[in-house]
């Protein structure tokens, strides 16, 4: 089957590709597939299919992949004109890891953790796609004089190396967050995960930004996407909102307007092209997901209609290089709500 590559930007009809977060989609399952006892994945790409301008999917592996293959979920996805954005490798599935996944002190368990990543290539690989997005949140620490830093950070690297030279037609993406599980984690803010990235020195390596992650880890949105733009490769951003504290899930732009439109100002410089993916969470406040997912879609299009109103306004370019953030703000509150 031949492998189709992720979505990309196109001015048809949004002004992004858009994918998201598939677990939301099981919310309120008794009304919306009554007398059914069990819901798998090919029926939350279903659901999700159904919101207006959502043109891809993201599935987490292992368990998205449980009860189904990746051909089933290739066919699926064909069948409904939605894409593959990618896979996300899930270790919390297997107690296990809560020690560590490719850090853990047990030779064994290591061994587990790579080879289920490996067998996740394969079948990210099968099913069309070249996106693996590695979020490494059980390997940290969380006491003083619980780890040895740097056998914690030789392995991770020795792992990342596998995994990347693996299938070098697959893109390896780092999501980085500060913690949760541990209480901190191995690659917790933009500039770690660059000298991870930069220790791996593999070509199809780089590094997914997800806002709330980055908001908490307490940096700048566009900054960070500015700094893996230069040091490595922006593989995936994952909009989302919150109030800083913990990753919320929130629509994107419903807390920090001006940080994200700073963010999509700054993609479009970089000449950003892939998929912006939802990683929201409508099932933990009762939301529904098809109408939450589709207030997603509507914020970054509108807020690309501000940055529409931005684009060669020569007096922002003045107001930034003589870092003049009142005049900036101005241009700004003009664009969003208009003025004399």
């Amino acid at each position: 089957m031949p492998q189709a590559k992720r979505p990309r930007v196109t001015a048809e009809k949004t002004r992004f590709a858009y994918a998201t977060r598939l677990n939301g989609f099981k919310a309120d399952a008794a009304r919306v597939w009554p007398g059914r006892n069990r819901i798998t994945s090919l029926d939350l790409i279903e659901r999700a299919a159904t919101v207006p301008g959502l043109s891809a999917v993201d599935f987490n592996f292992p368990d998205h992949l449980e009860g189904t293959t990746a051909k089933d979920i290739r066919a699926k996805l064909d069948s409904l004109g939605i894409s593959l954005n990618g896979f996300a490798m899930r270790y919390y599935s297997d107690p296990g890891f809560k020690k560590g996944a490719l850090t853990n002190p047990d030779k064994a368990i290591r061994a587990k953790a790579l080879d289920l990543t490996l067998r996740g290539i394969d079948a990210l690989a099968e099913a069309g796609g070249d996106l693996m997005t590695l979020w490494l949140g059980q390997d940290g620490f969380d006491y003083s004089f619980q780890a040895d830093y740097l056998r914690l950070w030789d392995e991770t690297a020795e792992a990342l190396t596998v995994i990347a030279a693996h299938n070098p037609a697959i893109d390896i993406s780092i999501e980085y967050k500060p913690n949760e599980p541990r209480a901190f984690s191995l690659l917790p803010d933009v500039a770690t995960t660059l000298l991870m990235v930069s220790d791996v020195n593999a070509k199809n390596m780089g590094v997914t930004l997800d806002f709330a992650h980055v908001l908490y880890a307490d940096e700048m949105p566009a900054y960070a996407a500015s700094l893996i733009h230069r040091r490595s490769r922006l593989l995936g951003v994952h909009l989302n909102d919150g109030y800083a504290k913990r990753d919320d899930g929130l629509v994107a732009g419903s807390v920090h307007v001006i940080q994200t439109l700073e963010l999509l100002h700054t993609l479009e410089k970089l000449g950003y092209r892939n998929a912006i993916y939802f990683d929201t969470f409508p099932d933990a406040v009762g939301l529904d997901p098809v109408a939450e997912c589709a207030a997603n879609i509507s914020a970054v299009e509108g807020m690309c209609r501000v940055l529409d109103r931005l684009r060669g306004n020569q007096a922002l370019d003045v107001a930034i290089a003589a870092q003049d953030a009142v005049a900036s703000q101005r241009i700004l509150q003009n664009a969003l709500y208009g003025g004399a």
